[in-house]
């Protein structure tokens, strides 16, 4: 690990911005738990989002709908503690934001008051533009997500891509155009079509961060368990793995187990 990863500056929203002023790829992960959250921040990660995801990953659900506040907010003290310079960015979940602003600002506030997060991210095109302003009004970082957003599962029906269509492309262009017009400081492009993310990326003013949305977007990030090869359920087209630990704990495991059987473990070096 080099030195540079571990004295770096605090990542701030005002830092992210600049990185795409001046043309520097932001490297974005997430993370659950204190251990993962520290060895990211430790390897130079830029930002690191306590997703929903932990639904799926986490808690082996089959959607992110079921994360409830209380929930979340643990994750995200836990996460919170383990980081000492990338940008901690938190989900909102489902229906902590969607019913009303007055909500959304009570619910994001917690996240900062009580996680110790650094902002939140809502999904939704223009119909979120007067939550996201509410909440920006009152300086609460907000990062977008626009695309495929999976707390809108029921309504998609699948996981596919979305933008494919000219109409559909049109409205995902205009709903980043509004966001960021709103006052989000960044938004989470998933599952487009690389050129939309392109042109995406070229229009507005603040880093977007593809998930299979491409090489065009001015960052990039992947739900750590899969890029760590952690989750084995599915492997999305766009996730690289660049780890394969789900067989290595399994293989730790076992070993571990064969040893306890054995009576090779403990030895008597390891015994008091």
């Amino acid at each position: 690990m080099s030195t540079s990863a571990l004295h770096r500056e605090k990542i701030s929203v005002p830092r992210l911005i600049a990185k795409k002023v001046r043309g520097e790829k932001i490297a974005c992960l997430t993370a659950y738990d204190w251990t993962m959250a520290r060895l990211l921040d430790e390897a130079g990660i830029d930002l690191i989002l306590i997703g929903d995801s932990a639904a799926m990953v986490f808690a082996g659900q089959e959607t992110t709908l079921t994360m409830t506040m209380d929930e979340m907010l643990y994750h995200t003290r836990v996460v919170s503690r383990g980081v000492k310079n990338a940008l901690v960015i938190t989900d909102m979940p489902f229906l902590s934001y969607q019913v009303n602003p007055d909500e959304a600002v009570r619910n994001a506030g917690r996240f900062l008051q009580q996680g110790g997060a650094d902002g939140v991210k809502v999904e939704g095109g223009v119909h979120m533009v007067e939550t996201i302003r509410r909440l920006t009004d009152i300086g609460i970082p907000v990062m977008g997500h626009l695309g495929l957003t999976p707390q809108s599962i029921r309504s998609f029906g699948n996981y596919r891509l979305r933008g494919k269509s000219s109409k559909e492309a049109d409205q995902i262009f205009e709903a980043a155009r509004k966001i960021t017009e709103a006052g989000v400081f960044s938004m989470v492009l998933e599952k487009i079509p690389s050129e939309l993310a392109r042109r995406i990326s070229e229009e507005v003013g603040v880093p977007t961060i593809g998930i299979g949305a491409g090489p065009h977007c001015d960052g990039q990030i992947l739900v750590t368990n899969d890029m760590l090869g952690l989750f084995e359920d599915f492997k999305p087209k766009f996730v690289r793995r660049y780890a394969n630990l789900a067989e290595t704990i399994r293989s730790a495991a076992a070993d571990y187990a064969s040893d306890v059987r054995d009576g090779d473990y403990p030895s008597t070096e390891e015994s008091f």
